[in-house]
């Protein structure tokens, strides 16, 4: 991390992971005293505590960097947003798509009861990874023999939440890279499937598994599709610490679960077809730089961020400078060498969490077609092997 970068991101890195573990303990009490007296007070409290540490993600969008995050959908859409259970698709192209899905949820009302379907590894993570699993977020190995059960009783669970909820999946599975892109294209080629451009083919058989297991409790899935001006770099994490501004465009489609086909062959060839038609809507946007078959929404940027901001500010820095008259902690070479070791954790914290964002750059492996029943269960072969 360079000298500068560092100069901006260590003093946030610190406001965030102290506010953060705050939020953690709070998280844990709540866990352990009342989840077994009353789980829905309890992700009730959880969903307040959790909206006071995201917020400050949401802050370093709209308030530090001043990325605009642009929602296109229909007026009733926009309306039920944030009102009704939801399960959310969407293509996953940038770094932060997670946050921008964060800001969506947070213009809607329902930040705090906004979970994701995660890899295992990211529940690892300090402070952030530690409150989505407070949160119920629903972590996968990227092995469907284990993973079916995890989602399965995952989502049942969810069956009885008090609150409106958005459960976010990403059914291409990982972050689109040129790399691979170009093997899913090679892949379609061989198998004469319709031939990607701007997203990678899906892996079906957790959105079969959500929908399934969803039919009777939420109304409705969200087709979300995102993209970034041409004349807009693209966001990143460490481009928002830095307070480097973008703009990102968010096409939100309400398809009603009720009209769902009711068979899994069926439901899996819907995901695809979709994805076919996020396609063909990327390269409309590409042509006209912006999504023209819906309005743009009024969303706003809310001021509940900054003042949230502001608070953790104010309650760390006057809890910092009392510790510190109390302690003494400064006064000696003891004192100072573990303030220094405390700020190089901080920092090598920082650069994980900035670096676990990054799209992966792994070449994908190539892989033959398989010789299986249909076209849907060789895209599922692939994939399993490839991730």
């Amino acid at each position: 991390m360079a000298i500068a970068a560092a100069a901006v991101v260590v003093p946030l890195g610190l406001l965030f992971f102290a506010s953060g573990l705050l939020v953690n303990l709070i998280q844990a009490i709540c866990y352990v005293v009342l989840r077994p007296v009353s789980k829905n007070l309890y992700r009730r409290i959880n969903r307040v505590v959790a909206e006071l540490l995201w917020l400050e993600l949401i802050w370093l969008i709209d308030w530090w960097a001043g990325v605009k995050v642009q929602i296109f959908t229909d007026h009733e859409t926009f309306r039920l947003m944030g009102k009704e259970h939801a399960l959310v698709i969407s293509n996953h192209r940038s770094d932060i798509d997670w946050l921008v899905g964060w800001v969506s949820a947070q213009r809607s009302g329902c930040l705090g009861s906004t979970l994701a379907v995660m890899k295992k590894s990211s529940k690892f993570l300090p402070v952030i990874g530690w409150s989505m699993w407070f949160s119920e977020y629903l972590f996968l190995e990227r092995s469907w023999a284990k993973d079916e059960s995890t989602l399965r009783l995952g989502i049942q669970r969810l069956s009885d939440y008090p609150l409106p909820f958005w459960l976010a999946l990403f059914v291409e599975g990982t972050r689109f890279t040129q790399a691979k892109l170009l093997a899913a294209q090679e892949y379609a080629t061989s198998t004469g499937l319709p031939v990607p451009r701007n997203v990678l083919i899906p892996r079906t058989k957790g959105f079969v598994s959500a929908v399934s297991h969803m039919r009777s409790f939420v109304p409705a899935i969200y087709d979300v599709t995102v993209a970034v001006p041409k004349n807009s770099p693209a966001p990143t994490l460490l481009r928002l610490f830095k307070g480097q501004p973008s703009v990102v465009h968010v096409h939100i489609k309400r398809h009603l679960m009720k009209e769902m086909p009711e068979t899994d062959e069926a439901v899996a060839q819907w995901c695809r077809d979709i994805f076919v038609a996020k396609d063909a809507l990327l390269d409309k946007h590409m042509a006209e730089d912006t999504f023209s078959d819906k309005e743009l929404q009024d969303a706003g940027r809310p001021i509940k961020s900054l003042l949230v901001v502001i608070s953790w500010a104010c309650l760390i820095v006057a809890g910092f400078l009392k510790f510190l008259q109390r302690s003494s902690l400064l006064s000696s070479w003891k004192g100072v060498a573990f303030s220094a070791v405390g700020l190089a954790v901080v920092t090598a914290l920082m650069q994980i969490l900035i670096q676990f964002s990054q799209s992966e750059r792994s070449n994908p492996t190539k892989i033959a077609p398989a010789q299986s029943k249909n076209k849907g269960e060789q895209l599922e072969a692939r994939n399993d092997k490839q991730q």
